[in-house]
C-alpha cells in the first residue's frame, strides 16, 4: 500500500479571557473593620491596600477590589455574600465587564 504524506497546518487562535471587575458597595451598617478583613481574606490585599480600598468604598460609595475572569469574579462575589451574611452585615459585592 502506498504511503501518503500530508502536511497539516493548524492555526489556533487563542483569545485572552474576558475580565470582570469585582466591586464592593457602601452601606450604612457594615463596619470598616469588616470590609478591611474581607479585602484581606477574600481579595488577598495587604493591610495598606485593604484600607485604601475601604476608604474609597466609604467616600465614593463603591470601589473595585480586583479584576478576574468570569468564574473567579462570580466566586469572589458569592464569597463576600456568604461571609457578610454569616457576620450579620448587608455588604454587597457585584461584578461587571472590564471595559
Amino acid at each position: 500500500m502506498p504511503r501518503i504524506e500530508t502536511e497539516v497546518e493548524n492555526e489556533v487562535e487563542l483569545k485572552e479571557p474576558e475580565l470582570y471587575r469585582v466591586i464592593l458597595h457602601n452601606d450604612d451598617y457594615t463596619t470598616m473593620e469588616f470590609v478591611v478583613e474581607v479585602l484581606k481574606n477574600i481579595f488577598k490585599k495587604n493591610a495598606a491596600e485593604a484600607e485604601a480600598i475601604m476608604w474609597t468604598v466609604h467616600e465614593k460609595g463603591q470601589a473595585v477590589c480586583g479584576v478576574y475572569t468570569y468564574e473567579i469574579a462570580e466566586t469572589k462575589v458569592e464569597q463576600v455574600k456568604v461571609l457578610a451574611r454569616q457576620n450579620g452585615f448587608p455588604l454587597l459585592a457585584t461584578f461587571e465587564a472590564d471595559a
